[in-house]
């Protein structure tokens, strides 16, 4: 068994700027509210490995994991995948980058398997990604935005 979630938004910016946003790993906890601190490992290429940590939760626990993610700029589509898989069995997340009319569509697909003996199983936790999913688009879009919009005024 496993779950699969499908997230996207539509950015009004140019697709270079959502694309060089989105893929400063380092500038996470500035995009994302839900990371405190996202602490690059090693680059090799275009692949980042990398340690982000969320802030604490109600109980006081500031969870914790490495990631490792490779972009592709010549396809606009980024692949990751946990390296640390926690309650994971694993975790594959999928980012695609695609220019509309109305600017960049940005689009998350995770496929991903619980241990038996994690706290929540794959449908709760494909409810939770999706509702996390939605807050942290509006806020990344939010915030690309603004960027955006301060980018073009600055020209």
């Amino acid at each position: 068994m496993a779950a699969h979630t499908e997230n996207e938004i539509t950015i009004s910016a140019p697709l270079e700027v959502v694309w060089e946003l989105t893929n400063d790993v380092a500038n996470w906890p500035n995009l994302f509210s839900e990371y405190a601190a996202a602490d690059i490992i090693s680059r090799d290429g275009d692949t980042v490995r990398f340690r982000l940590t969320m802030h604490p939760d109600e109980a006081g626990n500031a969870w914790s994991w490495v990631s490792e993610r490779t972009a592709d700029r010549a396809t606009r589509t980024v692949r990751a995948h946990r390296v640390e898989t926690g309650w994971f069995e694993y975790m594959n997340i999928f980012w695609s980058y695609q220019e509309t009319g109305e600017g960049t569509l940005m689009r998350w697909v995770q496929d991903f398997h619980m241990k038996p003996e994690a706290p929540l199983d794959d449908d709760a936790m494909a409810a939770r990604i999706n509702g996390n999913s939605k807050v942290q688009l509006e806020l990344i879009k939010e915030r690309v935005e603004k960027a955006a919009a301060e980018l073009s005024e600055a020209r």
